[in-house]
């Protein structure tokens, strides 16, 4: 995050110890320790919290997407059921023109005339 070598962190080492003393520099590293994890602690729970949100509206949406495929699926089912039926149909209806009907005149001749 910061770019501190080890020349930087002796001059800040040097100046701390010049500026608050021998006897309070370990009290003061240990409460800066402190405040530093949980600084660290906080911004990390916020990015699982907001990571968690993301990957929740994420699945959220992927359920919605999966829904809607399974609609479509479903109509796209009953659109082909509906186009073979209208199929079977013309084509009986097809054989019903093209196949002549039997006539009279030939009943006629089969029978005797009495």
């Amino acid at each position: 995050m910061f770019d501190i070598g080890f020349p930087e962190l002796v001059v800040i080492s040097l100046v701390a110890l010049l500026v608050i003393g021998p006897e309070k520099l370990p009290e003061t590293i240990r409460t800066i320790s402190l405040w530093i994890g949980r600084i660290q602690r906080s911004f990390a729970s916020i990015r699982r919290e907001i990571e968690s949100e993301i990957g929740a509206d994420e699945i959220r949406q992927q359920l919605h997407n999966e829904s809607i495929m399974k609609e479509l699926e479903e109509t796209k089912n009953t659109l082909q059921q509906a186009g073979q039926d209208l199929r079977t149909t013309i084509n009986a209806t097809v054989e019903q023109v093209e196949t002549p009907a039997p006539s009279d005149k030939s009943e006629s001749r089969t029978k005797d005339p009495d």
